[in-house]
């Protein structure tokens, strides 16, 4: 029985549930392995070592942002392909994508091979750590490739309805990198350069395994890459570029918010920090749901099934708000005994947990933005969603921490973020419902 699910017709609340449950999984199953080589590193080799990957991985992070914001673009091409049941068309672009991100991988790890001490020092890194993090740094850029094609295999299996598949590939590499870490930190005694082979090599197997098993069992229709044609490399730059500026753009909020909550001094960062780590795993439901709903509407706007694809944002709308509530409740109860995971200080853990109280709200509101967006980009409106995300952190989101933070102290931090969560989600529904979306060809 195939994987792969045909969203045109069938019962799409079932659907959405069965479809997003895989995908939330394998995001959990991709945050434990960042917990996991922090563990390992920490542990085995110190302090100084888990620092070091840390700046580095801000970089790595932001190469990864850009291309998961080219394989959005991926996701939106290829699904509508499959709602078209368009064959030779689904070849082709899966082709061009091929010969696109492996010309775009082997560019992005020779630059950060050859400028990775010159960025570190961009970044401030400090003197006792930047050898150990430029290794790092070089070993992930030259494995580079693996990374964007363990993504992307991923990516691809979404679009043609397939979610369960890609949770097998992450979980290879996540157990991979488990055994690995310290077989290569402590028993060949490479420090900080083994954690780095450890991850590089457990994404290449992983990817290699991906290759292997969709070619054999032909979930997915590959042929020999062949030179693409001019206007399947233009539609695809042309959803890419701003799709991967969005998530640059996120990574640059990211960091800016940072700004703020670093002016309160050191128990507040550390207390943020801990809610953060607990946010990237709380954040699971919205981002399973936005991915989900970018597939499932894709395929659907492919064959012009406008009212499946309006059910498919309600469905999706009530999913977010029992899942985020739940977890906002959740927090209520719990949030103290989260922070105290990562952190001991007392003051530190008293701002974590009143943070994570409060946000906790409006969590739905955040999600409101995934489940929007990710219908609106299912159509092909990159830039409009690029315009979005630049309102929602660079207008909103940024400016109201700062405000409310100089208004109610720390604990405006939250306040602010969470009313630009309220805002942002207005500014979504309202193109969502009024936008020119909807008019978007790509075909």
């Amino acid at each position: 029985m195939s994987k792969q699910q045909d969203f045109t017709n069938g019962n799409l609340l079932k659907q959405m549930f069965l479809f997003s449950t895989p995908i939330m999984f394998a995001n959990l199953l991709q945050v434990s392995y960042q917990l996991i080589d922090s563990l390992w590193v920490g542990n085995l080799i110190g302090a100084n070592a888990l620092g070091a990957i840390a700046v580095s991985s801000t970089v790595i992070f932001t190469i990864l942002s850009f291309i998961i914001g080219i394989n959005n673009a991926t996701l939106t091409i290829l699904s509508q392909q499959k709602g078209k049941e368009n064959k030779v068309g689904l070849q082709k672009y899966l082709n061009a994508f091929v010969i696109v991100l492996s010309l775009m991988a082997v560019f992005l790890g020779v630059l950060g091979f050859i400028f990775a001490e010159f960025i570190l020092e961009l970044l401030g890194t400090p003197a006792t750590m930047l050898e150990d993090a430029k290794v790092y740094l070089q070993i992930n850029a030259l494995g580079i490739f693996f990374l964007l094609g363990y993504n992307f295999i991923g990516t691809v299996l979404r679009a043609l309805g397939d979610s369960r598949t890609p949770l097998r590939f992450v979980l290879i590499a996540v157990l991979l990198n488990t055994v690995l870490d310290p077989i290569f930190i402590e028993v060949f005694h490479l420090g900080v350069e083994g954690a780095a082979y450890a991850t590089v090599i457990s994404q290449g197997l992983s990817f290699l395994y991906g290759v292997a098993y969709v070619w054999k069992r032909k979930l997915v229709p590959f042929t020999i890459p062949t030179l693409p044609k001019t206007h399947e490399v233009k539609l695809i730059l042309n959803l890419g570029i701003p799709s991967g500026l969005q998530m640059a753009v996120i990574a640059a909020g990211v960091a800016a918010i940072m700004s703020v909550v670093t002016s309160f001094g050191e128990d507040v960062v550390a207390g943020f920090s801990a809610a953060q780590r607990l946010d990237s795993v709380l954040m699971l439901p919205a981002t399973a749901l936005g991915t989900a709903v970018n597939s499932m509407a894709g395929q659907n706007i492919g064959v012009n099934k406008w009212d499946r694809v309006h059910k498919i944002a309600k469905y999706g709308f009530f999913y977010n708000l029992l899942f985020m509530l739940s977890i906002a409740l959740l927090l209520v109860l719990f949030a103290e005994y989260g922070v105290r995971l990562f952190i001991q200080d007392a003051e530190a853990i008293e701002f974590g947990t009143e943070y994570l109280k409060t946000i906790g709200f409006f969590y739905p509101f955040l999600g409101i933005n995934f489940i929007l967006n990710g219908i609106v980009r299912a159509s092909g409106a990159m830039y409009q969603v690029l315009v979005l995300n630049i309102i929602s952190f660079w207008i909103l989101r940024y400016p109201l921490t700062y405000l409310f933070s100089s208004w109610f102290g720390e604990m405006g931090i939250a306040i602010g973020m969470g009313v630009s969560f309220v805002i942002s989600s207005v500014f979504a529904y309202l193109y969502f419902q009024f936008g020119k979306w909807k008019k978007k060809e790509l075909f």
